[in-house]
């Protein structure tokens, strides 16, 4: 586990900042003259700590040779402060922040106590680093996705007045397990940006999903359409919604909330598109800019059906990606603009591998294989076997088996 791996490194850096030299170094060859004596002795019994992720064991290092016993400050700090550490250790994982942001982090988790010297934080700073640039150029090539879900994260970075975008995709496994896939800065979801981002992952051997889900900006689809236009394509209904009722008028907006919200979860297609009609005569007259941005781009909203029933919860909105994002927005929110975007792109970026931990599967995960071997579904329905293909407007169409 990640975090445990954490716990037990902070452990060996407190013994380097105590002793003031790395393992195997010896005495004689380090500054003052007259170190601090001492040297290590193995390690004491394994003990455990219930956090918010689960449970991690990590072994406290022994020292020996000391007019007084050791003991360390993080292990003490940790028993105390098991429900938070589950949250605030992200912060550890600040990649392009400057020493001083990165010391702050530490210190808000370990304590103003906390044994942290310069060298041990530019060591953990380093170690961060590494880490993040082995993911990010991992092989995919043994990943079998069925479905992701692509966001974008806007925050505050840099000395630029405007936001930068952090591009996101979760994908879910044959096996029902949601991963991060990616999570890279660009340029306010452009085209490019998205290009960039499928390019790289495709370069490393991933192999596209049958269904993404997204809301409504063109960079994502024009990238999609041009690297991958056999894939189905869904639009996200919570955005769809919020964009209709944005556009009517405050007090119609209640009774027109209650018709628009039992769109998207009618049993059938067609029962979902007599609903749709439902709402385009009712305001087509009064407010037809409302009825023309439920429209818009229709196909894209019920692709959903030409999958299992169980999944549809999971494919209706972006909420995958969404809902991890809503910490993510209170730690960005609070902060002030980080110095580089490398910096919150790397925040974010480990706050969503922690949360990855927690993520339940997606419903019946034994539909995933049938899925992603292209059988047929019709209103949620198997309906035969065979491939799937999609026309210009992701709409299912079935082929010979």
């Amino acid at each position: 586990m990640q975090i445990q791996g954490q716990l037990q490194h902070l452990l060996e850096e407190e013994v380097t900042t105590f002793l003031g030299r790395a393992r195997h170094e010896r005495r004689d060859t380090v500054s003052p003259v007259d170190p601090l004596p001492g040297s290590r002795n193995g390690y004491g019994k394994p003990r455990a700590f219930s956090m918010l992720s689960g449970t991690v064991t990590v072994r406290r290092p022994r020292v020996r040779d000391l007019t007084d016993r050791f003991v360390s400050k993080v292990l003490p700090l940790f028993t105390r402060r098991t429900q938070e550490v589950g949250t605030l250790l992200p912060e550890l994982y600040l990649h392009g922040l400057s020493s001083g942001d990165f010391e702050l982090a530490l210190r808000g988790l370990l304590g103003e106590g906390a044994p942290l010297s310069a060298s041990s934080i530019q060591r953990l700073k380093a170690r961060f680093e590494r880490e993040y640039e082995t993911w990010t150029t991992r092989d995919l090539s043994t990943l079998e996705v069925v479905y992701w879900w692509a966001d974008g994260l806007y925050v505050k970075a840099g000395i630029a007045d405007r936001k930068s975008a952090l591009l996101t995709i979760v994908g879910a496994l044959t096996t029902g397990e949601k991963i991060v896939l990616v999570c890279e800065s660009g340029e306010r979801e452009s085209k490019d940006s998205w290009l960039t981002v499928l390019r790289s992952l495709r370069d490393r051997g991933l192999k596209f999903p049958r269904l993404t889900v997204a809301d409504g900006h063109l960079g994502i689809w024009a990238a999609l359409g041009e690297l991958h236009p056999a894939g189905a394509e869904q639009r996200c209904w919570n955005h769809k919604l919020a964009n209709v009722l944005n556009a009517l008028p405050r007090k119609t907006q209640p009774e027109a909330t209650e018709l628009l919200k039992a769109i998207p979860y009618a049993d059938t297609q067609a029962e979902c598109e007599r609903q749709r009609d439902a709402f385009v005569r009712r305001y087509r007259k009064t407010d037809p800019k409302a009825v023309e941005t439920l429209l818009r781009d229709w196909d894209r909203m019920v692709t959903f059906y030409a999958f299992p029933t169980a999944h549809w919860i999971h494919l209706r909105t972006t909420n995958i990606v969404e809902s991890p994002f809503s910490a993510v927005r209170l730690r960005t929110d609070a902060s002030r603009r980080y110095k580089r975007v490398e910096g919150a792109q790397a925040i974010i970026w480990k706050m969503l591998r922690v949360a990855e931990q927690a993520w339940r599967k997606l419903n019946a995960p034994e539909l995933l294989p049938l899925v992603a071997s292209g059988t047929l579904f019709k209103d949620g329905t198997m309906s035969g076997s065979g491939s799937v293909k999609f026309n210009g407007n992701s709409q299912p169409e079935r082929t010979a088996a």
